[in-house]
């Protein structure tokens, strides 16, 4: 990643126009990729017809971050790729949420010595969507594909949506 923008990542990441767009603010993003927390205040933008935090913008704070800290943790020897989420609503979302994202060391290890065993993983992560009391609104499940960079024939092609690449 080019320097500047590594020295400023967490100011690109808030202009990112998808979670711009939904008023989402990362807060916290530690320089090793282990920890981000994100916020989002409720607005008269992102408000459901409810008036409480309309549900495509709770999943959008928690979409890009398990995978961009696997690739940042993981390095160009490995792929990461979202393959699916899921999404539980326990709550409606009133006023601002929060959601924290953490990686440990272990986890890390733990995903790079299974793929150094086998040709690719899935690996399920969850966070949690929570209000200001600390009252859990939303539940998100990601998972995650990883594999060694060597097992693609060109690294720089993003594979489709059906490929076999992916099952």
């Amino acid at each position: 990643m080019h320097k500047i923008l590594k020295n400023n990542i967490r100011v690109a990441i808030n202009w990112w126009p998808p979670l711009l767009g939904a008023g989402i603010r990362v807060t916290r993003l530690d320089p090793n990729w282990r920890a981000v927390d994100v916020q989002m205040k409720l607005r008269w933008w992102n408000r459901n017809y409810v008036g409480t935090h309309y549900g495509g913008s709770l999943y959008s704070m928690t979409d890009p971050f398990y995978m961009v800290m696997l690739i940042e943790n993981l390095g160009r020897g490995y792929i990461v790729w979202d393959k699916s989420a899921s999404i539980r609503f326990r709550r409606p979302g009133r006023g601002t949420v929060r959601a924290e994202f953490r990686l440990t060391q272990e986890q890390i290890d733990e995903l790079r010595h299974a793929v150094d065993n086998q040709e690719k993983i899935e690996r399920e992560f969850t966070v949690e969507v929570k209000d200001t009391e600390g009252v859990v609104i939303a539940e998100v499940t990601k998972l995650l594909h990883v594999r060694k960079a060597e097992a693609s024939s060109n690294k720089n092609v993003l594979p489709s949506a059906n490929s076999a690449s992916l099952r």
